[in-house]
């Protein structure tokens, strides 16, 4: 599927030459002060991250112990971004690169590949987790009723991803282009919580003298993240609904984890336009079901959902897939637990109407 082969080639190349260029100028100044910054006398880990989530969750992980950068800018949809030659630089650069896959970088696996840096390590970390299976084009019948009675034997097969994942690990490798499988897992707290763990494994393994440190770090957080869960698993049970309209398909661990269904206008892309044939069945579904919220999500046009929600009478509201931080988001300091409480909010609210 991959077609961005000659532009990752060439990316590949430029950031070769950036890296040298840098390594000549640090040559020419020796008596200038380290650029790493240190912890008791020791360089930091230096990690690049692809997108939001990742950052966050490296970042609680790491403490003051490591620089953690995020690649994908504020404001920018993840899906289709790509490095620029002085991102492909950084991570040459990286001790470490943790990024989600399951098909969500779609560039990632060439950038390794073509890497000369052999001490960076390139962390997956929804590796282990067990997938849900999706397709860019979603079956839009929707008849519905047995997801929602499936969704708590999906959340268990996927909390017990790390001991059971591991069969399908090879599987995964192979398997994980965009649209094999959903990529969403870090909007599950229960998958998150994985997430995390793989993330502080792999620092522990990079840096085994700060190994105490990160697994107090990520203990702290995770405690955080199971709160979460609780709240969640507490206020979704009981809603005078199960059925949920979403902009794109971002939602189905999330859905599975807490019973609900999932009902997407598009694909797991969120700038996938959806046939007339699927918009006109989200609408019967909608009018039949008396849905009074259509969720739109931040990063991309609204103008779907706000279609959607006009044919049917009903509003629209923002159910956050967090695949980045808006200017908004990022003055009223917000990170992914306030988020993912906001999500919440609406979610009780749609489902309670």
């Amino acid at each position: 599927m991959n077609k961005r082969t000659p532009f990752l080639s060439a990316l590949i190349v430029s950031s070769m030459i950036l890296v040298l260029a840098g390594c000549g100028s640090a040559a020419k100044n020796d008596s200038a002060e380290p650029a790493a910054a240190t912890v008791a006398g020791k360089d930091k880990l230096k990690i690049e991250t692809s997108f939001y989530p990742m950052y966050e969750f490296t970042r609680q992980v790491a403490g003051d112990l490591a620089d953690v950068h995020l690649l994908v800018p504020a404001g920018t949809e993840p899906h289709d971004w790509e490095p620029t030659p002085k991102d492909m630089a950084a991570i040459e650069q990286a001790d470490i690169l943790v990024y989600n896959g399951a098909g969500l970088e779609s560039w990632v696996d060439q950038v390794v590949s073509g890497s000369d840096s052999k001490g960076m390590t390139a962390v997956e970390a929804s590796k282990g987790l067990e997938l849900i299976p999706g397709t860019e084009e979603e079956n839009h019948d929707h008849d519905h009723d047995h997801d929602a009675a499936d969704g708590d034997a999906h959340a268990a097969e996927a909390e017990t991803g790390h001991e059971e994942g591991h069969a399908h690990e090879h599987e995964h490798e192979h398997e994980h282009d965009h649209g094999a499988f959903d990529p969403h897992v870090w909007l599950s707290p229960k998958l998150a919580i994985g997430e995390v763990r793989t993330i502080e494994a792999a620092l522990s393994a990079k840096a085994p003298e700060h190994k105490a440190q990160f697994e107090k770090n990520a203990a702290a957080y995770i405690a955080k993240l199971q709160q979460l869960d609780e709240q969640y698993t507490k206020e979704l049970t009981g809603t005078k609904r199960k059925d949920f309209v979403t902009q794109h398909a971002a939602f189905g661990y999330l859905a599975h984890t807490y019973g609900l269904t999932q009902v997407p206008i598009a694909g797991l892309s969120p700038e996938q336009e959806p046939s007339a044939q699927a918009m006109a069945e989200v609408v019967k579904f909608a009018k039949a079901h008396q849905v009074k919220t259509i969720f739109f999500e931040t990063l991309v046009s609204s103008s779907v959902a706000d279609t959607i929600a006009k044919e049917v009478g009903a509003k629209s509201a923002v159910l956050n897939p967090i695949e980045g931080l808006t200017a908004e988001d990022e003055a009223n300091n917000l990170d992914y637990l306030q988020i993912m409480q906001a999500n919440l909010t609406a979610l009780v609210k749609a489902l309670n109407e």
